[in-house]
Formats: C-alpha cells, structure tokens, sequence
C-alpha cells in the first residue's frame, strides 16, 4: 500500500469526522466540546493534506517536520474540548504552553539540523503526554460521562502508546513508517468516531428528558402537580387491568369541594391556589400507588381506587378522603374551613367506560350537594330498568 493511498485515506476520514463536528456543533444547546473538536480535527486535515501535497518532493526532512508542526496544534484543540464536554476548566494555559514549546523544539531542530530520530523523540513525547492526559481524564471521570467516552479514553491511551512506541519502531524497522501511518489513522478513526457518539448520546439523553419533561408538562396540573384528565383518560385502561382478578372493582371518586368560592371571593385567587395545593397533597397522601388522582376542574378532584374487593372498601376510602377535606387548611396567619361533596361510582357494577362512570360519580356528587354538602355518596342501579339514581352510602 502506497503513501498516497494511505493519506488519502486518512484525508477523507478526517473531513468527514470534520463536517459531522460542524453538523453536531450547529445544532441548538448542543455541547460545545463538538465545536472544539471539529476545529481540531480541522489541523488533523491539514496535516494531512500537507502529506499529501509535499509527497511528491520526496524530502522526508521537509514533509515530516511540516507535518509534525501542523499536528501538534491539533491536541490542545482536542484537549479543551474535551474540557468543555465535561463541563471543567475551560481555559487551561498549560496546553498552549506545551505546544509552543514544541514548537519550538521542531524548529530548533531544523536549524541545528538535529537527527531526525531526536527530533522524532521529542515530538512523539508531546503528542503522547497529550494522550495519556486525556485517557486519565476520561477515566478519572467515568462515572459522569456517556459510555462512548470510555471507549475515546481507550482510544486516547493506545494512541499514546503508538506515539511513544513510534520513534523507535521506526528506527529499528524503517517500513514501520508506512505501518505507523495507517494504524495512526484507524486510532484517530476511533478517538474521534468515540467522541462523535459521545456527542450524539449526550443529545440523545437531552431529547428523552425533553420528551420526559413534555409529558409530564402534558399530564400534570401545573398548580397542584396532581395528574390531570388527560393522564387519567390514558391509564384508565391500565387501572381496569389491576382489576381483572375475580371480584375486584375500581372506584371512581367524584370530588366537589364545598365552601370553596367564598375563599377565592374574600381572600384572592391566590390564597385559593394554596388551599387547593394543601387539598392535593392530603389527596396523595391517601391514595395507594395503584391509584390514580387528578385535579379535572377548579376545585375539583376525581380519584379512580384499584383493586377493591367490595362496595364497603369504596366507603372507607370516601371517609378517608372526606376527613381530610374537612380538616382546616391553614394559609399564613388564617385558617380555612372547608368540605366536600363525593359522589362514588363501580366498575363494572354502573359502567364499563370512564366516561359513563365519571358520569355516575358526578351525579351521585350532585345528590351529596342537594342533601346538605359535606359527604359521600354511591351510585346504585336499579335492577328493574329504570335510570340509575344515587344512594347514601353514610
């Protein structure tokens, strides 16, 4: 295999790795360590290209040294971004210092006319440091970076082997030079294909965490943090399979609080969003895992009960619920007396659909709220074909 296929090789490689670090920095929020990382390979494709131009001259002393020069100033590129991947100091000086100075050490040994294998020694030197820093920097971090990280901090350590190694493979089996270019190549294939799905998995998590945020945005009531009709709607149908099991029911709980306009009239709308928070989490704090709470309307609630075996294990949730919207909601200096009204409707003793059943529950709801406000009541069918009417259930 010639140079020339070799550096054309890694030419292309480059500039596609190049292009997908520009495509990945333009996205919005994206991290910016892709940002430092296309700029670094960018010296990598010109290194590259300076191979491929000055090849032809067939000045080993000239095309390495150019080579070597534009290369250096690919790692402190490489290193920042990475700095900036892992959200560290992202203006470190030490890098800069390290390339200038071998910058410097080339040069020198281009005016002293230093032996290649010295000057090859110290430049391999450099770039290795740089490896070994950045795999320890990968590693030492492991626990807060994407998986694909670990697989550059591998890729980073075998590349500072190869620089380390290289000088003397050279010197001691002179065709290892080729050998070295194209292994050199697929490392930095690695390096940099590790980093791109570093990138694009960070990405990844920061969409499933949009689209986790979005739903809950979707099915959560802003004020109380109780799900909402939507959400309710959508798991009713996993609440009728935790019914499946022989004589088990599901409850629907109709919840009107009484005494609650007066509040929002005397006191504000915002005394009233702070009673509705202190209703919600009583609320939750009754209901089961496997039940389902949602605020439907401005002070009023439905909770769907799973897994009850019978009508009188209904009642005593509607106590429950009924005790703790009885009790007074403190709200600063003053306290607030409330009530409620909570109509009770079975699956599948009334309805088989929650809209049927919701139905229900509201009108045995309207039942509590004609005899006096302030208790429970469930829905009863009536076996001879008439329509459905409620029954005190106290």
């Amino acid at each position: 295999m010639s140079y020339l296929i070799v550096h054309t090789f890694g030419f292309s490689v480059y500039f596609v790795f190049f292009l997908l670090f520009l495509w990945a920095r333009s996205i919005p929020r994206t991290n910016a360590g892709s940002g430092w990382w296309a700029i670094s390979i960018s010296f990598a494709l010109l290194a590259r290209l300076s191979l491929m131009l000055l090849i032809p001259t067939n000045d080993l002393r000239l095309i390495t040294s150019i080579y070597a020069a534009i290369n250096l100033l690919e790692k402190p590129f490489l290193l920042i971004g990475l700095y900036r991947f892992l959200n560290l100091d992202t203006k470190p000086r030490w890098p800069w210092l390290v390339v200038m100075l071998a910058e410097l050490w080339l040069l020198a040994a281009w005016v002293t006319d230093i032996s290649q294998f010295n000057r090859n020694i110290g430049y391999s030197l450099v770039n290795a440091g740089f490896m070994s820093w950045m795999a320890w920097t990968c590693y030492k971090h492991r626990n807060e970076v994407p998986r694909w990280l670990l697989s550059a901090s591998v890729a980073f350590a075998a590349m500072g082997i190869h620089w380390l190694c290289g000088p003397v493979l050279i010197k001691l089996y002179p065709s290892w030079f080729l050998d070295g270019f194209l292994l050199g190549t697929m490392l930095v294939l690695l390096q940099y294909m590790s980093l791109l799905g570093a990138t694009l998995s960070q990405f990844q998590k920061r969409l499933i965490d949009a689209e986790s945020k979005a739903l809950d945005m979707a099915f959560l009531d802003p004020l109380t943090g109780l799900n909402n009709k939507r959400y309710m709607n959508t798991l009713f149908d996993h609440a009728l399979l935790l019914a499946t099991r022989p004589h088990h029911l599901v409850a629907i709980f109709y919840i009107d609080l009484d005494n609650f306009k007066p509040i929002n009239d005397t006191a504000g709308h915002h005394v009233g969003d702070e009673v509705l928070k202190a209703i919600a989490a009583r609320i939750k704090g009754i209901v089961r895992s496997t039940d389902i709470c949602a605020r439907v309307g401005g002070d009023e609630f439905i909770v769907i009960g799973t897994q009850l075996e019978s009508e009188n294990q209904a009642f005593e949730v509607a106590k429950k619920l009924l005790s703790q919207m009885t009790q007074k909601v403190q709200v600063g200096e003053h306290q607030y007396m409330l009530g409620a009204s909570i109509g009770i409707s079975l699956y599948p003793h009334h309805a088989r659909d929650l809209s049927e059943l919701i139905q229900c529950a509201d009108s045995a709801m309207y039942q509590v709220k004609r005899n006096g406000k302030s208790g429970y009541e469930i829905y009863k069918a009536q076996n001879d074909g008439a329509p459905m009417q409620p029954q005190m259930a106290h």
